[in-house]
Formats: C-alpha cells, structure tokens, sequence
C-alpha cells in the first residue's frame, strides 16, 4: 500500500509526464517499434538490424539531454522525428485519475509544477493531444536549464527558476534514475509509478513509495 501523503506538509507538487501523468506506451512503441521500422524502410535495411543498431546508438546517449532531444535524432537519423510522432499521435493517453488530481491539487491551492525531459516541441504535441496544460502554474522541460532531471545540478537550476521548499515538496516522477537525485538533492517527499507503460508490467520502484493510480493520492 502506497505511504499517504501528508498533504499539509507539502506547498509545491513537481510532476514528471512521460510514465507518470501519461502512460509510457505511446514512447515506448515510438522508439522501440514505429522508429526502428521508418529507419529500417529509409535506408532498405531488415527491421531487426535497424531495431539492434539504433538500440546500441540509443544506450550511448541514455541520461544525458542529448537522449531527450529530438533536434539531435533528427539530424542524427536524418528523420523528422516529430513528424513521425504525430503519425501515433493517437497513442497519447492520460494516465487513470490525473485529471481529477490535478483539479483536487488547484482546489487544495497547491503550486503546480510540469518538470519534463521532453523536448519542447514533444510537450507541445502531448499538450494538444491531452489539453493538461491549464492544469499547471508552469511547465518546466529540462532543455531550457541544459542538464536532464537525473544529472547532478539539475535540481539547482530548477530552483534558480522555480524557488521552492524542498522540505515541503514532491515529486511524482516513474524513473528512479530522477528519484535518487532529487533525494539527493534533498527534496523530501518522492513518489514512484508502479506501472508506467501500461503495456508493460510494473516496475521494480527499489524501495520508493509509489502510486498505482492517483486516486490514491488526492488531497484531503
């Protein structure tokens, strides 16, 4: 059973969106199945050797900001990347309850806060699709402060942009990649997602408390 939060304790909600307000599968099918085949038909190649090399180019960049940038794998790739997401634009799903999460956390006057490692123009797309963007005081992706949220200086940066009490804050966020550093950075109250891709199935969450549905987890 997932901790309760203590909800009067916390001033400042950080939510991640891929895997965690949105269901990971529309990324996952995108980089792991739908690119592999667009790469495999431009350069005539079989999908299984498209798939393992861009598999091997994928983990060399893995964490860094590079991973998260669709400018860099456009011309990597020499694809229109976003073009290519828009043809499984109807994959993008909301995740069971986060609409009515996010109206309970306005109602309880909460600071609101999207922290993305999308590339801008993907949070565009899922916006459009999704139409969560008034939901949020702002939305913050990590290419506006240069590092992804699992590299170390990230939570400073943010700080410097979005001032707020560690101490009374939490991140809601699927990678444990994020989690650790945002515990190291001191935030105090973290939140992991059992089950991020809804096709998949649920993750190890390595002893953070986590969230199946977050209906759990609405202010009181």
């Amino acid at each position: 059973m997932t901790p309760v939060l203590n909800w009067h304790e916390i001033d400042t909600v950080l939510l991640d969106m891929d895997g965690t307000l949105l269901d990971l599968h529309f990324d996952n099918y995108f980089w792991r199945q739908h690119l592999p085949a667009c790469y495999a038909k431009r350069h005539g190649m079989p999908v299984p050797e498209a798939t393992a090399y861009l598999t091997q180019l994928f983990a060399q960049h893995q964490g860094s900001l590079q991973w998260y940038c669709l400018d860099f794998w456009r011309e990597t790739l020499a694809l229109d990347i976003v073009a290519l997401k828009h043809e499984i634009a109807h994959l993008i799903a909301v995740r069971h309850d986060v609409e009515v999460f996010l109206v309970a956390l306005r109602q309880a006057g909460k600071h609101v806060v999207l922290v993305t490692n999308s590339h801008p123009d993907g949070l565009a797309l899922k916006m459009r699709c999704t139409g969560l963007t008034p939901h949020f005081d702002l939305m913050i992706t990590s290419h506006q402060l240069g590092l992804a949220k699992e590299q170390a200086g990230f939570w400073e940066r943010l700080h410097a942009v979005v001032p707020f009490e560690a101490e009374r804050a939490v991140l809601f966020d699927d990678s444990l990649a994020v989690l650790r550093n945002a515990q190291r950075y001191g935030i105090r109250h973290l939140r992991s997602i059992y089950q991020p891709d809804s096709q998949s199935p649920v993750q190890d969450v390595a002893g953070f408390a986590a969230v199946s549905r977050f209906g759990e987890v609405l202010p009181v």
